[in-house]
């Protein structure tokens, strides 16, 4: 089972023309874009996410602010990832349980390999910890 990890986007420019940062399907991204979603404006005290997918791979850009993520993978491993540079994602596979919280600025962009299903999310904390025995 794949493990959530920090991919490295190209950062080309210069501090006195500004950057651009590639990101590109089956190069540095995972999988076939078929979704993209952005969130803002979120109260740095709200945590969002809380959720698995059973088929969506995602990553996550915070191409504003600093964006903290916690996951947990069915056979127990944490990991806490701080996002703070916009030419760094999370990739975060399938039955990968995730929670965010944003700096009030933050501005996240998420890529995602699916469209959305609502039948694809394991939005119950209980049943995703049920995935450990499957």
């Amino acid at each position: 089972m794949d493990q959530p990890y920090i991919i490295e986007f190209p950062k080309l420019g210069s501090p006195d023309i500004g950057y651009i940062s590639i990101a590109e399907n089956q190069k540095n991204i995972p999988f076939d874009v078929k979704r993209v979603f952005w969130s803002y404006h979120t109260p740095d005290n709200v945590v969002r996410g809380r959720h698995a997918h059973h088929q969506t791979e995602m990553i996550l850009i915070a191409t504003l602010g600093r964006i903290v993520v916690n996951t947990e993978m069915p056979n127990g491993d944490l990991k806490v990832f701080s996002l703070e540079s916009p030419h760094q994602g999370l990739f975060l596979p399938k039955y990968c349980w995730h929670t965010m919280q944003y700096s009030h600025i933050a501005v996240q962009l998420v890529l995602a390999s699916e469209l959305y299903n609502e039948s694809d999310y394991i939005r119950n904390y209980d049943d995703f910890k049920k995935l450990k025995n499957t």
